[in-house]
């Protein structure tokens, strides 16, 4: 199951994590949100060594401020705590995992 990353335990849950971290900004009445969670809560079943999460911009507005997020769903791609790759709207399961098998190979 994909984490639930929230403005409180963003800074422990993302940007002090040294590895790769994926955050997908969404809301409950957004429907492409809606099509693009079941992928997200896939490739978090299968790639247990990297951080990958939810955070509801609903509930949570610092964050996705800070990140300028303007548009969901919107998926963040961080290694070490930086933004390495962003995805704006739906994609497909694979281009997502590229993205971030891309992620896990930047040296840090």
């Amino acid at each position: 199951m994909a984490f639930e990353f929230t403005d409180a335990n963003f800074q422990a849950a993302a940007l002090d994590n040294t590895g790769v971290t994926v955050v997908d900004f969404w809301a409950e009445w957004c429907g492409p949100c809606k099509m693009i969670g079941p992928i997200v809560e896939e490739l978090a079943a299968e790639m247990p060594s990297v951080n990958i999460g939810k955070m509801d911009v609903d509930s949570n507005s610092e964050t996705p401020t800070k990140y300028g997020v303007r548009a969901i769903p919107t998926i963040l791609i961080m290694r070490g705590g930086e933004v390495v790759d962003k995805q704006v709207g739906m994609t497909t399961k694979q281009a997502l995992k590229t993205k971030i098998e891309a992620a896990m190979a930047i040296a840090v």
